[in-house]
């Protein structure tokens, strides 16, 4: 008998589809207990795998975030404040080299020029090392454009103090106004960029793993709970290739959670007993050069630059407020300082900063009253100067500086050293402990055949 023409066309049969077929072949497995056995297998052994992937993944960004922290964050944060501390250095030692009453004093000279080297090097250091940050390459423009304008000034300057003209005060002034004003600034900036950064890259290292330790107890929970099941089933105690499966996921997990603890706990010393106080020393050493460069062209200004108000000379307000700020990093550093190898130049450092203000009293005082000779050798002389001051207290910065620098890098270098091994052997035990399910699994389905 024939279908009429406009009947409506018989349906597909249901599960047609290669997804439709995948699901009735799961369905047909799973009600007998050798499909479901090969069900848990491939769960099993993708758990596993999983784990071990994701730790490796996961311990790998860490670890390079520990190296960078180490090898690439740190190293350009202190490199940042070197140049800082040469450009203010370079800028205090033209100053002073302009107020000595020899011409052309060749330590000086041989000082800013090491100092203007050691700037321009570091440039080009940090120039291929940041890694594309946009902020530290602007700031690195900046100084890379401004530095020559500075050093010619401060070579016109030169000219005209050898000439015996007053201009070589204006020169040098203007050079001075280059560097406060753009040259510092920036290096400023650049280290502030470079310390956020150095922070960031800390954290992510110090981030705990949580999908790794996440799937891993869920794997372990899985492979317990297979272990249970086939012992309900068969009265066996051990299940060897699922005993080996969880064996090897606890030793992943446990040497996770260990290694990262570590790591964490290195990493938190690095920054609690290294950075911190190395962010504060760095603070205290650059207000002592600020201190050091007004102090001297107070007296090469002569009373010719005036604050805003017209009230006060401007180089002098300036040096009264730097060495506040660098006595209060001072104090901040003494009770961040854990030992006598840090403190003890910190206690000096204190000591010689009262006696450069001291002395600093007295040539204002001996200026004030029209000495200007005398004011003079109480700044740029020899012993009793606060040039010796400044140079002691410099001694003392760099010294606490290098202590704190081998604290925070032995640490780091802990912290980082607990995680070098881990990603390789969270990999390799992941593929051991799926192949140790996967055994155990076809070692049940084998009693079916």
């Amino acid at each position: 008998m024939t279908q009429p023409p406009n009947a409506p066309a018989t349906p597909a049969p249901e599960g047609r589809g290669a997804w439709g077929e995948a699901r009735a072949v799961l369905r047909r497995a799973a009600t007998t207990e050798p499909g479901r056995l090969q069900i848990l297998g491939a769960v099993l052994a993708l758990l596993v795998v999983a784990f071990g992937a994701v730790t490796a993944y996961e311990v790998s960004d860490r670890s390079s975030s520990a190296d960078d922290v180490v090898s690439r964050s740190q190293p350009l944060s202190a490199d940042a404040a070197d140049i800082y501390r040469s450009l203010a250095d370079a800028d205090t030692a033209a100053a002073s080299a302009f107020l000595s009453t020899k011409r052309d004093p060749a330590d000086l000279q041989k000082r800013y020029t090491d100092d203007i080297t050691t700037a321009s090097r570091l440039l080009v250091k940090a120039a291929a090392s940041t890694g594309g940050s946009a902020e530290s390459a602007r700031e690195i423009t900046v100084l890379n454009e401004q530095l020559p304008l500075y050093t010619g000034l401060v070579e016109r300057a030169r000219a005209a103090n050898r000439q015996g003209l007053p201009l070589g005060g204006a020169y040098l002034r203007y050079a001075n106004q280059k560097m406060t004003t753009q040259l510092l600034p920036a290096a400023e900036r650049l280290y502030a960029a470079e310390t956020a950064r150095l922070q960031q890259d800390d954290e992510e290292a110090r981030d705990w793993p949580f999908m790794s330790l996440a799937l891993g107890i869920v794997a372990l929970a899985v492979l317990v709970w297979a272990q249970r099941r086939t012992y309900a089933r068969t009265n066996r105690v051990f299940n060897q290739g699922l005993l080996a499966a969880t064996a090897a996921s606890v030793v992943v997990l446990l040497w996770l959670a260990a290694a990262h603890t570590v790591a964490r706990a290195g990493l938190s010393d690095a920054r609690t007993d290294g950075q911190n106080s190395l962010q504060v020393l760095n603070t205290a050493r650059i207000n002592s050069l600020k201190a050091r460069a007004n102090e001297n062209l107070t007296l090469v200004a002569r009373g010719a630059v005036l604050t805003d108000d017209g009230k006060n000379d401007k180089y002098e307000t300036d040096y009264v407020s730097s060495m506040k700020a660098l006595t209060a990093a001072l104090t901040q550093a003494e009770g961040l300082a854990d030992d006598d190898a840090g403190r003890t130049p910190l206690t000096d450092a204190s000591t010689r900063t009262e006696e450069w203000q001291q002395r600093h009293k007295d040539a204002r005082e001996k200026d004030n009253a029209g000495n200007y000779e005398g004011a003079r050798a109480g700044v740029v002389g020899g012993d009793g100067s606060t040039g010796q001051s400044f140079d002691q207290v410099d001694a003392d910065l760099k010294k606490a500086l290098d202590h704190e620098q081998r604290e925070f890098t032995e640490a780091a270098e802990g912290g980082r050293g607990a995680l070098t091994a881990l990603p390789l052997g969270a990999a390799a035990l992941g593929i051991l402990g799926a192949a140790g399910a996967v055994m155990g699994i076809n070692r049940r389905l084998s009693e079916y055949r």
